[in-house]
């Protein structure tokens, strides 16, 4: 079973292909952040931690492989290496630069669960104590149970409010996007403007039980040009 915080970084200069990984990758429980190429990959692993990187050979500039070759200096992270090229020397060329599988384009979502999940298994787990409660301000929110109280008082969410809060407070620290929760709690595509719309809605919902002053915003923050971000005491 696929742990709901295993988190993937998807890099691939393609807009369709991030798309289809990042929304099939969701559905079978991963955490998700994508990168167009190797530059905004770079920025990403400069302040988050990844559990596997699934990195596209054929891209312009910096390719695959020398970002492979140059993250395995410094990170054990597993890569996984998707091309189009599925010859012996390519796959070879793939491993020596510090991947840990290889899988060429085009194939079967299935094999890429079963190559990332093969790969997963193989990496030592080392369990960090996550916090039951995290604090915001003189809220506290049970992260198991996914409730929030006021001293002894349970505050009622929504069901939306309470998936978006759980989803939100799952990668606190750390934006995410609109597409992401536009996905993660169903409410349409990415590309559709309403869609965005209705997270804007019930963010600011969200933000007027939890902010003590919701025109500025303390814990549930915009990252501009990308999203929102829970930040805890």
């Amino acid at each position: 079973m696929t742990h709901p915080d295993t988190h993937l970084l998807v890099v691939d200069d393609d807009e369709r292909i991030r798309a289809l990984l990042g929304r099939f990758l969701r559905k079978n429980g991963y955490m998700v952040t994508m990168a167009r190429d190797a530059a905004q990959a770079r920025r990403l692993l400069a302040g988050l931690e990844f559990d596997m990187i699934v990195l596209d050979v054929m891209m312009p500039g910096e390719d695959g492989l020398a970002l492979t070759r140059d993250l395995r200096r410094r990170l054990d992270t597993p890569i996984l290496l998707l091309t189009a090229k599925g010859e012996t020397e390519d796959r070879i060329s793939g491993l020596e630069s510090g991947a840990d599988d290889y899988l060429a384009k085009p194939f079967e979502p299935r094999e890429l669960l079963l190559r990332i999940g093969a790969i997963l298994r193989r990496v030592p787990v080392v369990e960090l104590a996550q916090p039951k409660f995290l604090t915001l301000g003189a809220l506290r929110y049970d992260s198991d149970k996914g409730e929030l109280w006021n001293g002894d008082a349970p505050l009622r969410l929504t069901g939306t409010e309470t998936a978006l809060l759980r989803r939100l407070a799952a990668s606190r620290g750390q934006p995410v996007s609109r597409a992401e929760l536009i996905e993660d709690l169903g409410r349409g595509s990415p590309d559709e403007e309403n869609g965005e719309r209705a997270i804007d809605v019930q963010i600011t919902r969200l933000r007027r039980k939890i902010e003590p002053d919701p025109r500025e915003p303390r814990f549930l923050q915009t990252v501009r040009g990308t999203g929102y971000m829970l930040v805890v005491d």
